[in-house]
């Protein structure tokens, strides 16, 4: 699984040719901590249920046509792994970015569980 993939995906969508934009987030493992500990890695735990509702619920924001998430759960990553990757896909700029904004604040408030391995 890659961004590539997803975007591949987004691409074979019977509405593709209502998509004027793809933002893609990835997202790693950084060496620190929001605080600023040194980390070795960090282990994340998602509740699927949740996030489905807001992949659903992403998806019926005026202008998306698709909503596409991929996180690295269940297994320790190490730094510059690969955690999350999450494309969205629609129309104008305006609604693209809003939504992947408000999806992946969503998903790391209310879905992902991180435990980080310190130093």
């Amino acid at each position: 699984m890659s961004l590539d993939s997803l975007v591949d995906t987004i691409k074979k969508h019977p509405d593709y040719d209502k998509v004027g934009m793809i933002l893609c987030h990835n997202g790693v493992v950084r060496g620190t901590s929001r605080d600023g500990r040194k980390v070795s890695g960090i282990r994340v735990a998602v509740d699927h249920a949740k996030l489905k509702k807001i992949i659903d619920a992403s998806k019926n924001k005026p202008g998306i046509v698709e909503v596409l998430v991929k996180i690295f759960e269940d297994k320790d990553l190490g730094i510059g792994d690969d955690v999350m990757y999450l494309a969205v896909a629609g129309d104008i700029r305006e609604n693209v970015i809003m939504t992947l904004q408000d999806t992946l604040n969503e998903i790391k408030t209310t879905v992902t569980a991180k435990t980080e391995y310190f130093i």
